[in-house]
């Protein structure tokens, strides 16, 4: 059974020290995922949260189902759209992904 376990390990009488360099890798994975991947996201969702409140009449829009609409009226959860002359269509704010240049419409 010595292959299972190293014989300086076994003869080390505890190894306490190392327990503390067994947690380094664990400390760098998490720190490189929050500045890789959470704080991107974060910041991303701020950013639309943004450009939602900011919303107003006559901007045009494109949602996220492709969408692309001039913005006729703003509720507190919806907005209503027209994307075609004389056809409307009422979506959720939270549904807006990007606000186009004027003239885009």
């Amino acid at each position: 059974m010595d292959f299972l376990i190293s014989d300086a390990l076994a003869q080390g009488g505890g190894g306490t020290g190392g327990s503390l360099f067994s947690l380094l890798p664990l400390a760098a994975i998490f720190v490189l995922f929050y500045f890789l991947l959470i704080r991107p996201q974060q910041k991303r969702a701020k950013q639309h949260k943004e450009m939602v409140a900011a919303l107003a009449k006559g901007e045009e829009v494109v949602t996220n189902g492709g969408l692309l609409g001039k913005v006729t009226e703003i509720d507190d959860n919806f907005i209503t759209l027209e994307i075609s002359s004389g056809l409307n269509v009422k979506v959720q704010r939270q549904a807006v992904s990007q606000v186009m240049p004027k003239g885009t419409y």
